[in-house]
């Protein structure tokens, strides 16, 4: 078995994983240009080594069509680092990291590249030890994965018989632009690469706040026995942005919110929320239980009633002009791609029957926040009631993911000098006040388990088709009934329609 896999680290009463150190080992880059990997892996990695995580003999090979030598890449690395790394800059571990720098120029296709590229990775392992341990990082569209994973096979890069050391592949979402393509894409990296060396990644599920979801139920018993049906009237799960979409619109036309964001983050979110306690903290009991929560998510009878579709029109946000969907760059007139998307979805199990599970997702919308508030049926207050109405009496427990992240609760409490007046409050957990050691970025630690070999935080392939068979129907109901987006102005919380979907249920979505 590849060295580091055996090991699971959440058997233990503490997660070992930060105190252990990955394996020599190479990461090799597609798509080392783009915005992600500027952002957010190139210095991640630098973060990493910042931490004493990575070993001396860490190699990171940039594959790209810039006509670079290696001190031009280092360079270039060394810009994004500067500007963008969580960590401070520190030259002597500098010169240390860019000393593992190689750059392979070419293209997907291109077979010379590949050989240079072979050549460049038997050049590390002889001479910095990376013992045949490699990673390759496909940061690149879905479209290319077939032909680069073929390169790999066709060049012996990838797992085969002769491999020395482990072979893993890391890619990014969209995993699919629906179910067909979903499995058409699972197929295409699993003839090269094993199922267990095959790394998806979702960044959220990196996110501190995530996985405090399963120590917030399964570590207090005060949460736990409120979890379910008996108690709980509804969860919603939001995540809104205030920006546009930028430089997206090459992506984002004809992908939209649902598929950008509901399908992954928001679905992997509702699975951690929903999903029973694993008997360990193994790869394979935690999709094992993800799975059995998606495999039991029910869809309206109405998907037009129990959904929503918007847009952002221009005008005035936080002081300032912004332009409307349809006048950003690139974006036709006529794009029918909703910048926000708001769904029912039930869960047809003995915790969750009768408790509707409500999520949205949108963009410039009034403030950037992604939490799950998990809301508890009424008090029949019978002692309180001349102050028994919709705004009091609710109980809320709101699970801040991004930003300020950390854990609110909702209850009701007296008003000092009064009778019986009874009023909201909330008590916060807060991780910046609470702990003084800073979070990792959500990157740091999925390349981190990446070069461990350890795999709970990545969803495997069965998660990413239940996934998609929860939101294909609602897409097909979109398409087939050509619902147009409704407009929604820019700093509102979406359209009027999204806020009939929670009406209809008798319901309000809560203000972030």
């Amino acid at each position: 078995m590849p060295e580091n896999t055996q090991h699971n680290p959440l058997r233990d009463p503490r997660d070992r994983r930060l105190t252990r150190v990955a394996a020599p080992s190479a990461l090799v880059l597609f798509g080392v240009t783009g915005d992600l990997a500027k952002k957010k892996l190139l210095p991640a990695m630098y973060d990493l080594a910042n931490r004493s995580l990575l070993p001396p003999a860490f190699s990171l090979v940039g594959f790209g069509r810039r006509d670079w030598d290696d001190a031009q890449f280092a360079e270039y690395v060394k810009e994004n680092v500067t500007q963008h790394a969580r960590t401070p800059y520190n030259e002597d571990l500098w010169q240390q990291f860019a000393s593992g720098l190689r750059f392979v120029h070419g293209e997907f296709d291109d077979d010379d590249a590949y050989v240079r590229l072979a050549e460049t990775l038997d050049e590390l392992d002889r001479d910095r030890g990376t013992r045949g341990n490699h990673a390759f990082y496909l940061s690149i569209p879905p479209k290319a994965f077939e032909v680069v994973c073929q390169q790999l096979a066709d060049h012996d890069l990838a797992d085969s018989e002769e491999s020395q050391g482990w072979r893993r592949v890391v890619i990014e979402k969209p995993f699919g632009h629906d179910l067909e393509s979903a499995r058409e894409l699972n197929s295409i990296v699993e003839r090269v690469f094993r199922p267990d060396s095959v790394f998806r990644i979702d960044h959220y599920l990196g996110k501190e706040t995530v996985q405090n979801i399963l120590a917030l139920r399964f570590a207090n018993q005060m949460f736990e026995p409120l979890w379910d049906a008996r108690y709980v009237d509804h969860v919603q799960i939001t995540m809104a942005e205030e920006i546009g979409i930028g430089s997206r619109a090459g992506y984002y036309d004809g992908v939209g919110a649902a598929r950008d964001v509901i399908q992954n983050h928001l679905l992997q979110l509702l699975a951690f929320t929903a999903m029973e306690e694993p008997a360990s903290f193994s790869a394979r009991n935690l999709r094992l239980e993800k799975a059995k929560v998606l495999e039991s998510v029910v869809l309206p009878s109405d998907l037009g009633e129990h959904s929503a579709l918007g847009q952002y029109t221009s005008g005035l946000q936080g002081g300032e002009f912004v332009k409307g969907f349809h006048e950003e760059s690139d974006i036709p007139a006529d794009s029918r791609t909703e910048t926000f998307a708001a769904l029912r979805v039930d869960i047809n199990n003995r915790r969750w029957a009768g408790v509707p599970f409500y999520l949205r997702a949108g963009k410039r919308l009034g403030r950037r926040v992604t939490e799950i508030a998990v809301a508890f049926k009424k008090s029949p207050n019978l002692l309180f009631r001349e102050t028994d109405n919709d705004e009091f009496g609710q109980n809320a427990i709101v699970i801040r993911i991004q930003p300020d992240e950390g854990v609110t609760i909702r209850f009701g409490s007296k008003v000092p000098g009064t009778q019986s007046e009874i009023r909201d409050v909330t008590m916060d957990f807060g991780y910046g006040h609470a702990f003084t050691e800073s979070s990792p970025e959500a990157y740091e630690r999925l390349i981190f388990d990446v070069l461990l070999g350890e795999p709970p935080l990545f969803p495997d392939h069965s998660e990413v088709e239940l996934s998609w068979k929860i939101l294909d129907p609602f897409e097909n109901y979109w398409s087939e009934h050509k619902v147009e987006p409704e407009p929604y102005a820019p700093g509102s919380w979406g359209p009027e329609s999204a806020h009939e979907l929670m009406a209809r249920d008798g319901r309000v979505w809560r203000r972030p």
